[in-house]
């Protein structure tokens, strides 16, 4: 059995708008179709990467993953159970970043374990993700005071910090200049590999998905479903002009998302 299993998921929103209608409006009251029959398993341990265009209800997949919206129909079920709520089993890193201002990286952090009274185990599992994700000195610093990766290596502290079977992420990179996306890519590559936690990541980055997943998942346009799903069976670290066959799949994707040459 599969840890995640997606089964015939549909999820469709009620047009709350009055306006003048357009060709490809709908009616206010109406059901506007999300997400359509979609299918997938995700087996423990794996990460599975997901793209596709803009608006198709990625990210309303994760969400309701993560326990946080309701499907309109299908199943989801983590362990055999179906998904009812958000639980600290399955964590959420958003695109916007979730850390509060007035605290530091250690309180933001503590705040994932704030129902811990053993303060010796607290405090040995706070170093511990603080450490994981490189952050070490850090500590007493404010946000205001990261860079933009090290407020995203503190999210992901907290997430890690309350031990959660799946660790979902929308975006992760969103909101980084170049070069600290690609140091932070290598490090959630590097993390993943060192505690084998099954990851969810919405991405809209083609090399992103190659490089980093075990799997990737294609989804079509509204309605979406997936229309692509392929086993990356590559060794980390990965190489795009080493292996031809991420190359075809590369162009081959930017074809199916409309694009017809992979810049």
């Amino acid at each position: 059995m599969s840890q995640i299993e997606i089964q015939h998921l549909y999820k469709s929103y009620r047009n709350r708008r009055h306006h003048r209608r357009g060709p490809n409006d709908y009616d206010p009251g109406e059901e506007i179709p999300v997400l359509e029959d979609v299918n997938l398993c995700v087996e423990n341990g794996e990460m599975v990467c997901i793209l596709g265009p803009s608006g198709c209800g990625k990210s309303t997949l994760l969400r309701m993953v993560a326990g946080f919206d309701r499907q309109t129909s299908g199943e989801i079920l983590i362990d055999g159970q179906p998904v009812t709520g958000p639980t600290s089993d399955n964590i959420f890193v958003f695109q916007q970043s979730g850390l509060l201002p007035w605290m530091t990286v250690w309180q933001n952090v503590e705040l994932g374990l704030r129902r811990l009274t053993d303060q010796a185990e607290k405090t040995e599992r706070i170093q511990e993700a603080i450490s994981l994700v490189d952050l070490e000195g850090a500590e007493t610093l404010y946000p205001h005071q990261l860079s933009g990766g090290m407020k995203r290596r503190a999210e992901l502290a907290r997430a890690l910090v309350v031990n959660p079977k799946i660790l979902i992420m929308d975006e992760p990179f969103t909101g980084l200049d170049f070069f600290t996306h690609l140091r932070m890519r290598e490090e959630v590559v590097n993390m993943h590999e060192f505690i084998r936690k099954t990851t969810l990541i919405v991405t809209h980055d083609i090399d992103d998905a190659l490089l980093m997943g075990d799997r990737i998942v294609v989804m079509s346009g509204r309605p979406s479903h997936v229309k692509l799903e392929k086993v990356l069976d590559f060794p980390h670290p990965r190489n795009l002009a080493k292996h031809p066959e991420l190359n075809s799949l590369r162009e081959e994707i930017f074809f199916m998302l409309g694009v017809s040459d992979a810049v």
